[in-house]
């Protein structure tokens, strides 16, 4: 049977969560204002109108290596942002936990790995991550042009730090940006997330 995790240790970092009651799907998203890795303040409102892609972000997560390794991601952010689909990638890691940059240390890791996202924003604090309850690295949310949360969880349905599952993989946030542009109805808007725990203060 094939193995998920290569090597064996990565299985000691899958932290499995139940999807989160808070923030609900469907009810109003948690307001934010962080500083981007340019050092400019963002906030949530900014973007009222549009819809908006959250991604829980940690580059030395052997999950988050995956994705923007096999060029899953990037290519996510390319679709998306082509479309004036605004998408955040946050850090939560705190200072001194695994994963935390400066602004300029993230505008690297990004360029090395080719990413498309339209800011990264940087939640040393974790307030912003603990209002959303992001668990895991990745952790995904999308919010819809009336600001309403539309999706909560997974960023695909194998739980795996392998790149050969990709292909067998459900991608949950292409799907739910096609079916609200669409105007279609969300057919999955709440999955268990997978990945590293965030590495949050304290």
């Amino acid at each position: 049977m094939k193995s998920l995790f290569t090597p064996l240790a990565l299985a000691a970092m899958v932290i499995p969560f139940a999807a989160s009651a808070a923030p609900k799907v469907g009810e109003t998203a948690p307001a934010f204002t962080l500083t981007d890795s340019q050092g400019q303040s963002r906030s949530l409102s900014d973007f009222a109108g549009k819809t908006v892609v959250l991604e829980w972000t940690n580059h030395e997560c052997p999950f988050v290596k995956k994705h923007y390794n096999s060029g899953n991601i990037p290519d996510q952010q390319r679709q998306a942002t082509a479309k004036d689909v605004v998408w955040l990638v946050i850090n939560s890691s705190a200072p001194g936990k695994q994963g935390h940059v400066d602004g300029a240390q993230a505008e690297q890791i990004q360029s090395g790995w080719k990413a498309a996202q339209t800011y990264y924003l940087l939640d040393p604090e974790g307030q912003v991550g603990q209002s959303y309850s992001a668990k895991t690295t990745p952790h995904m949310y999308i919010i819809d042009p009336s600001g309403t949360l539309r999706y909560a969880g997974a960023i695909d349905s194998i739980a795996s730090a392998d790149q050969d599952d990709l292909a067998d993989a459900t991608q949950y946030v292409p799907q739910v940006l096609s079916e609200l542009a669409a105007g279609k109805a969300v057919s999955v808007s709440l999955t268990q997330p997978y990945g590293c725990s965030v590495k949050y203060k304290g």
